[in-house]
């Protein structure tokens, strides 16, 4: 049995089983800031006459009790008058939390440590009896332990600004090792570039996603237990997560759960200048959100006449979701617009008969620092994922392939790509991404110092794939020679002999790029 008390000693909640089985869902659980505890203890009574074990620490870990009071009973004792055998009590155990700085000054015994090896914050008694119990002063031992908290929590502040993130990463079969590695490197990336702060990272194998919560049950209480020990504010997976997933996991973590998607999202919000670009952001962020709104029952009902129509009326989120539905359709309107005029742009050059190149590439592989070096241009280039969004044209000049004569073309600086682009992305950025297909030719940028460098070219050209115009011929450029060993240049050139070695951030290797172009441009003037 299970007592919830709070700290004016009423009793709030009673359960019947383990801490771990009747403990308080976060949603439930009342607000409180990272240097408070929830208000509340537990008082359980045992039919063994042992310690609390770990599942019942974790539960009051989770739930961020002032204290968890076991007390042991004996299963047999004295028989009550009208029958009936009641045990007595042999004796109890006080925990609580400990703050960090607090555990130099506590034997190392009294620590419990995880499954994954990390010790956890909190402190158990030695066996009390109960008047030893019932003289403890749970106010002041709170008291006390939020003074600490609080302490701790003005020495570790961060930026305001910056959200205290959990990676979570689940390695399914299809999966090699290597894969797994990549996808949370590049997720902790696209979390510093959208300004938060990694603080630990949580890995599952599993054969397959938990249709529910995507990780098993007990891995769900490993990560509420390591963000609420962590001071996280926000849990990233490394996967796209369904409506359904995130409302789950939400109510057993405590905390705000984002998949990559809406991380990508919010770089790109972050990202977007121009008009455009700004338009396309904002129509990918309705159409991620309008199936993500939630509501059932008697929610779900609008006003209207006849059998089965007549309800309570509509609804907030009925009338939330016609307006996004709505917004949607405006923001449709304006991006096929932006795209006539994008179309009208590039027929005006076709009648000129200038040819035109598209830079593509993965995120971060350096295209419009090329851009800059190739064409004097000012275009803000950063190390990181996304620095740019929204396309760039330049006049470049090449020398003709047959004549050796100058000859000035195009070269149009695109979005980067990612693995597993989201698809609402690429819906929303259809009017840039027809750069791509209706340029003369493309020239394929690749990072050569990234460990998956190869895996990156088989995104792009998946992605390249899925178009609904087929590009025109393309030609490979790795970049960053400079910070590459001999062995992966050899590799490189090994994989591919047309390739060009440049590096755009030391000027190393341009002259061979603009002969190799007008090549290229030669090559695809001939096959039209």
């Amino acid at each position: 049995m299970c007592a919830y008390v709070n700290r004016r000693g009423q009793v709030i909640r009673v359960g019947v089983g383990t801490p771990r089985q009747t403990q308080i869902p976060p949603m439930e659980l009342p607000r409180y800031g990272a240097e408070r505890l929830s208000g509340i203890r537990c008082i359980a009574t045992h039919l063994k006459t042992e310690p609390p074990n770990e599942a019942a620490l974790t539960a009051m870990a989770m739930q961020r009790l002032d204290a968890l009071v076991v007390i042991n009973i004996t299963g047999t004792g004295f028989t009550r008058r009208g029958g009936g055998a009641t045990g007595y009590v042999k004796e109890a155990y006080l925990a609580h939390l400990v703050p960090q700085d607090a555990r130099a000054l506590i034997p190392s015994a009294a620590i419990a440590p995880l499954n994954n090896g990390q010790s956890t914050s909190w402190t158990i008694s030695p066996p009390l009896d109960l008047d030893d119990l019932g003289h403890q002063d749970f106010i002041d031992l709170v008291e006390g332990l939020e003074a600490e908290f609080r302490r701790e929590f003005i020495a570790e502040e961060v930026d305001a600004d910056h959200d205290r993130v959990l990676i979570v990463g689940v390695m399914t079969d299809n999966m090699s090792l290597q894969q797994f590695h990549d996808t949370l490197a590049e997720l902790a990336r696209l979390v510093d570039t959208a300004g938060g702060d990694v603080l630990q990272t949580v890995q599952q194998k599993r054969s397959r996603i938990h249709p529910q919560t995507v990780i098993g049950e007990g891995k769900v209480q490993e990560v509420a237990l390591t963000a609420q020990t962590l001071g996280c504010n926000l849990v990233v997976f490394d996967r796209d997560l369904s409506p359904s997933q995130i409302r789950n996991l939400e109510a057993q973590i405590g905390i705000r759960v984002v998949d990559r998607t809406e991380v990508i999202l919010d770089i790109f919000a972050q990202r977007a200048q121009s008009r455009a670009g700004k338009l396309q952001v904002e129509l990918a962020q309705l159409e991620y959100m309008l199936p993500r709104l939630t509501g059932r029952g008697q929610a779900m009902s609008r006003l209207g006449g006849g059998i089965g129509t007549r309800g309570p009326g509509e609804t907030k989120l009925e009338t939330e979701r016609r307006a996004i539905q709505k917004r949607i359709s405006r923001l449709q309107q304006e991006v096929d617009q932006l795209q006539a005029h994008r179309s009208r742009l590039r027929q005006r050059r076709q009648h000129r008969e200038v040819p035109s190149v598209a830079l593509v590439g993965y995120t971060n592989a350096g295209k419009s620092t090329l851009l800059n070096a190739l064409t004097n241009a000012e275009v803000y280039t950063a190390d990181q994922l996304f620095a740019t969004l929204d396309p760039t044209t330049r006049r470049l000049v090449i020398p003709h392939a047959e004549t050796g004569e100058p000859q000035g073309i195009l070269i149009t600086d695109t979005v980067g790509f990612i693995h597993e682009l989201p698809a609402s992305l690429m819906d929303a950025f259809r009017a840039t991404l027809e750069e791509v297909t209706e340029a003369d030719a493309l020239l394929h940028l690749v990072d050569l110092s990234h460990p998956a460098w190869l895996s990156h070219i088989r995104a792009v050209r998946e992605i390249l794939a899925q178009m609904p115009v087929t590009p025109g011929p393309a030609l490979v450029a790795f970049n960053k020679i400079d910070q590459v060993d001999s062995t992966t240049l050899a590799l490189a050139q090994e994989e591919f002999p047309l390739a060009v070695f440049i590096s755009a951030s030391q000027r190393l290797g341009l002259e061979t790029l603009r002969l190799r172009l007008s090549l290229l441009i030669q090559y695809a003037v001939d096959s039209q």
